[in-house]
């Protein structure tokens, strides 16, 4: 955890030595002294990340570094919020008394810094942490053959492609996270009689961490030969030639179960046959990095979860040894087995505890009530189970991540149980807390983007759904990780987050007066209780809360966030409603992201919201149409991502306004907002969100549409026609703008409830780079659209909803490269375009209340499913029809 800090330490020191020098103005040359010190930290930390892996000297040693800084964060951000106290309230007297206490806080610091050092004065590059021993090596794991369930259709369809004819060797692999049952699979299909049959040899290899070439080849030449001490002695090179000759004819099944990495597969595919056509490769891993690399010919197979069939199932083999089982238990069973989120190992770990613990009785009733007991503290047992084989198992994932992956991973803890995680707003809140490394010529976006793919390809985080470009939209991490995150996290070495929990005594657990020993808070309920307790927490660096139920905060507790957590870099309190927004508020100097939400009929962002110039994102909920911006968002030189659902009318720019090529996201604006101006200073936005009369707009009365070619860099806009009170007739729009006017590159373009006749379709269809194009809420108006030629070159997402469409005359060649349509109450559709089968990418039909449609969907789905019969097997992928609400076929 001591990389991430530093990083962002030192950033944090370069902005306030650069920019805001006169906060810190009475310790500046103490805290040069400090960056200096830190960078030699910098250097530590990057030379021995492998080291102190195996040393645990080392590991304390970067304990302390990590105290040091937290402790050396604490006292940069108190300074500043001190210093700014003082300039805003002109209390110059307690400011001149704490300028000698500063100094002696940074001196402080600094004297632990070279404490460090001066403790061994260890040469780290050359610190021996073998200690003569041998590298410690993972046990195989213990492969499972009885009792063995959900896996048929997984071996079947892993069992095809050991029977497919092939131009080279070739290998499948079988990716999943971490006690999903990837090596059960493997050995199921590896003792399979028509496998044995298939194949006169069969290997099976365990791939340890600490794994050796020479181990490995030895274990594969003794299938075939008398391990000598000449044929031991050889070097590496010669006998991964003798396993390439032992394998370069004949049928054989090699099957290389848990290959870490793509470094580990590449140590080890030299001495494979490539030639031979009739060998089979079976590999398991962690990483869907590893099966793509291991062949890019063929996808990786993705394990499934059980279904809650198959986990109840399971569940009772593990605990009465067949599927029979007393049905005062059934209830309590399928919950426990629900508890497991299809997981298998959690299952067996949780079976195995059954069995234990409360099976042995004979006593029906104690049982019963045993079995209640684990559903009602399914966690505590699961987490704390003897042998301790959850967390072992999910502890080599972890330990295995790099150093920059390992506080990413940990902060996914954060959100609820089962939580759907928009990426956007995870990824946002890791660069706030400072856990993203600048690259070169790289936005950190970008590379916390990379981070997050990252976590998905270990399967340490699950993407939930994908954007069209295959980016991910949304995520989730499974509830046996999440517990993981959540312990690792909470323990007294990191202290990284606290989930605080309601007890059953009506208190708090941990305690409320504990906030001070956490660097982070998450509270998903009770969020008022919580508050009217005065929590007070001066090291707390978030504060979040994704609660389901919202909460109208009280006037005398509207204080409590900002007064007891001041050096705050995050803050999502969107389920708290404020009527109005503390004056407290503006001291939280040090935020970094902010999500708030007024309960109020018309909303404003005051003025002095550009006292935050730290903020980078800013998100506004409210119940009112409208927002005001009394502040310059121009003059919030560090703001990169604004957004809220109402109309935000923007203030005039500023004479000092210097801000403005820093923001990506804008949205939704009111159309008067949109000057030639106002966007000459952002043209490096990416989304753009405009809400209001749009006719205003598109005739360039209120707000100039023709400003918006200056948005050379927008990729997304978002169009939302808002006039309440009028006619139909006064709400449609009579035109659009032609097609030069847009931002050349667009890629996604929403409209909502602008009623335009589909004549005007044409106008869209020239957009050259548009992908996604969302027609939402009477967006076009009318009885038939009759697709002209030429258009949507690029179009892979259509989205139409609620329109009064009948006639839909469309075929292939109108839309190319379309992947998805997607109709949501499109009632008076009589069908879709049966031709729009013929479109090769075609892969969804999404049907929602649009009935009269669902035959031809029906039939569009026949002629692909005839489509892809004719596609060599494992190349095709399956087309999918969704038709809601769903009806008797």
């Amino acid at each position: 955890m001591a990389d991430a800090a530093v990083e962002f330490l030192l950033e944090n020191l370069k902005q306030l030595l650069l920019h805001h020098v006169d906060l810190i103005k009475d310790a500046k040359n103490q805290l040069e002294k400090l960056d200096s010190d830190l960078r030699l930290f910098k250097a530590f930390l990057k030379d021995s990340a492998k080291k102190r892996r195996k040393d645990e000297k080392l590991r304390e040693l970067v304990r302390q570094i990590q105290n040091v800084v937290y402790e050396a964060e604490d006292v940069i951000d108190s300074i500043v919020t001190q210093a700014n106290e003082a300039k805003s309230k002109n209390y110059f007297q307690r400011a001149f008394q704490n300028r000698a206490d500063i100094t002696e806080q940074v001196d402080s610091v600094c004297r632990k810094i070279r404490d460090i050092y001066d403790k061994g004065r260890v040469d780290f590059a050359f610190i021996n942490v073998d200690d003569g021993e041998p590298p410690e090596k993972n046990e195989a794991p213990i492969l499972r053959k009885d009792n063995v369930v959900g896996f048929e259709d997984e071996a079947e369809t892993l069992m095809g492609y050991l029977a497919q004819e092939t131009e080279n060797l070739d290998v499948i692999s079988i990716i999943g996270m971490p006690g999903l049952g990837k090596t059960t699979l493997a050995g199921k299909i590896f003792h399979d009689p028509q496998i044995q049959y298939q194949f006169p040899v069969r290997i099976w290899i365990y791939i340890s961490q600490e794994f050796t070439n020479k181990d490995i080849f030895l274990s594969i030449l003794k299938e075939f030969t008398r391990i000598t001490e000449d044929i031991n002695s050889k070097s590496d090179v010669e006998l991964a030639n003798m396993v390439e000759s032992f394998l370069a004819s004949g049928k054989f099944l090699l099957v290389m179960d848990d290959v870490w990495t793509t470094e580990d597969w590449d140590k080890l595919v030299f001495a494979l046959p490539k030639n031979n056509k009739k060998g089979k490769v079976l590999i398991t891993s962690r990483q869907v990095e590893v099966g793509r690399y291991a062949n890019r010919f063929r996808d990786p197979h993705m394990l499934r979860f059980l279904t809650s069939e198959e986990s109840w199932l399971l569940l009772r083999w593990e605990v009465f040894g067949k599927p029979e089982f007393p049905p005062e238990l059934e209830s309590e069973g399928k919950q426990i087995a629900e508890r497991c989120s299809g997981l298998p190992l959690a299952i067996v770990v949780i079976g195995g505890i059954l069995v234990k613990k409360f099976s042995a009785t004979g006593n029906m009733s104690a049982m019963k009530r045993a079995w209640e007991k684990v559903t009602k503290s399914f966690n505590t047992y699961l987490n704390y189970e003897p042998e301790g084989r959850m967390e072992k198992i999910i502890s080599l994932s972890y330990e295995k991540l790099p150093y920059h992956l390992k506080e990413c991973f940990l902060y996914v803890g954060m959100f609820p149980e089962d939580f759907e995680i928009p990426a956007w707003k995870l990824i946002r809140m890791w660069i706030a807390e400072g856990l993203i490394q600048r690259k070169d010529n790289i936005s950190l976006e970008e590379v916390a983007e990379s981070y997050l793919d990252d976590l998905i390809n270990r399967n340490l985080v699950r993407a939930d759904k994908l954007k069209v470009d295959g980016r991910v939209k949304t995520c989730r991490v499974h509830d046996l990780l999440r517990d993981f995150c959540r312990i690792e996290a909470g323990n007294e070495r990191e202290n990284f987050f606290q989930e605080v929990k309601m007890s059953s005594d009506g208190g708090f657990q941990p305690p409320v007066c504990e906030g001070h020993k956490h660097r982070r808070l998450c509270i998903h309920s009770n969020v008022l209780k919580f508050l009217s307790e005065k929590p007070y927490g001066p090291s707390v660096r978030s504060f979040v809360c994704f609660s389901k139920e919202e909460s109208h905060i009280q006037p005398e507790y509207i204080s409590t966030i900002p007064a007891g957590f001041k050096l705050l870099r995050v803050l999502d309190a969107k389920p708290i409603k404020f009527t109005k927004l503390p004056s407290e508020l503006y001291q939280l100097l040090h935020l970094r992201y902010i999500v708030l939400a007024f309960n109020s009929s018309s909303a404003v962002l005051p003025a002095a919201f550009s006292k935050l110039w730290n903020i980078q994102t800013l998100i506004v909920d409210t119940t009112s149409r409208t927002l005001d911006l009394k502040v310059d968002i121009l003059n919030m030189i560090q703001l990169r991502h604004f957004k809220t659902n109402a109309s935000a009318t923007l203030s005039k720019i500023g004479k000092n306004s210097r801000g403005g090529e820093q923001i990506q996201t804008l949205g939704t604006i009111s159309p008067e907002s949109c000057s030639e101006e106002f966007f000459s200073r952002t043209r490096n936005l990416k989304k753009l969100g405009i809400r209001g009369k749009l006719a205003w707009l598109l005739e360039n009365k209120k707000g100039s549409f023709d400003s918006l070619e200056k948005l050379a860099n927008l990729e997304k806009l978002k169009l939302i026609n808002d006039i309440i009170l009028c006619s139909d007739a006064e709400r449609q729009l009579h035109d659009l703008p032609p097609a030069y006017k847009f931002p050349t590159q667009l890629r996604s373009l929403t409209l909502c409830d602008t009623s335009l006749d589909w004549s005007h379709m044409s106008v869209l269809g020239s957009l050259d780079k548009l992908e996604v194009l969302k027609l939402k809420d009477k967006a076009f108006w009318g009885e038939t659209w009759e697709a002209t030629a030429g258009g949507f070159r690029h179009l892979e997402v259509l989205h139409i909803g609620r329109t009064n469409l009948e006639n839909w005359v469309a075929s292939h060649h109108h839309f190319p490269r379309l992947k998805c349509l997607e109709l949501r109450n499109c009632e008076n559709l009589i069908e879709v375009p049966i031709e729009l089968a013929d479109i090769p990418n075609f892969q969804l039909l999404d049907l929602h209340r649009s009935n009269s449609a669902a035959a031809s969907a029906k039939r569009i789905r026949v002629k692909k499913r005839r489509q892809e019969d004719q596609q060599p097997a494992g190349n095709a992928r399956r087309f999918k029809l969704s038709i809601f609400p769903p009806d008797e076929e």
